[in-house]
């Protein structure tokens, strides 16, 4: 009930006064039956935009920090993404990939919606990276299409560290479903899982029209945290007189 109040209501009605989302093939949305909408990830806003603009329902697998931020905004924010009907993910340890695998399984067991990055985070510089295979495992376990998209201005709407979002023109871009079934049973073969993910990008990619990069983003992410590290580290700033 109050996923439907926040699209119709409340969240939704004022998302689409601010941004004026364009939308572009949205027919490409099946009006029934299980399917993963794959898009890219450039704002905390992606997680709103694109649920305003379905007609149907979606459900992603939300960053389990999300739901354990302190203090009275990590709350809001947790119950806010629960009433949402957001599943948390735990990201850390070697379960995490399997965790997120069995939670869109279930979704998509329902005939319903899953929403997913196969980035796996943010990208901290507007450009696309590496997908994880996680998104294929599940395409060809649920055995269901996979639906490229692409969220464009996002990212000037609301870079990374910005709470309040910028007036910004924003399009959200469907492509062809991406069919798997050539490949059905070969779910633990690590080629051709790869294959499918690259396709994915490739055709969230060609909506996009951003610069690709063949890197996950947590390691460039991680790199240039380290570089800028040592960089303070070998010229530090002197203090001001």
């Amino acid at each position: 009930m109050f996923y439907y109040l926040l699209k119709y209501v409340f969240l939704g009605p004022l998302l689409r006064l601010v941004f004026r989302p364009r939308i572009e093939g949205l027919e490409h949305v099946p009006a029934s039956g299980a399917a993963i909408v794959a898009g890219n990830h450039l704002s905390f806003s992606d997680h709103f935009l694109m649920p305003a603009v379905l007609k149907r329902r979606i459900t992603f697998l939300a960053k389990a920090e999300y739901f354990t931020g302190p203090g009275i905004r990590g709350r809001l924010v947790a119950t806010f993404f629960r009433s949402a009907g957001q599943i948390p993910v735990d990201r850390s340890g070697k379960e995490a990939g399997q965790a997120a695998i069995r939670e869109g399984l279930g979704v998509l067991s329902k005939d319903e919606l899953l929403g997913i990055y196969p980035e796996g985070t943010r990208s901290h510089d507007g450009r696309l990276y590496k997908g994880k295979v996680g998104v294929a495992v599940m395409a060809l376990k649920a055995q269901v299409p996979v639906i490229p998209c692409a969220m464009i201005g996002t990212f000037e709407a609301q870079p990374p560290g910005k709470l309040v979002p910028n007036i910004h023109p924003v399009v959200i871009r469907f492509g062809k479903p991406l069919d798997f079934s050539r490949y059905a049973g070969m779910e633990n073969e690590k080629a051709i899982l790869r294959a499918i993910t690259d396709e994915i990008m490739y055709a969230i990619l060609t909506l996009s029209e951003q610069e690709y990069v063949d890197q996950y983003a947590a390691v460039a992410k991680a790199e240039e945290a380290a570089a800028r590290s040592e960089k303070e580290r070998r010229f530090p700033r002197l203090p001001l007189r």
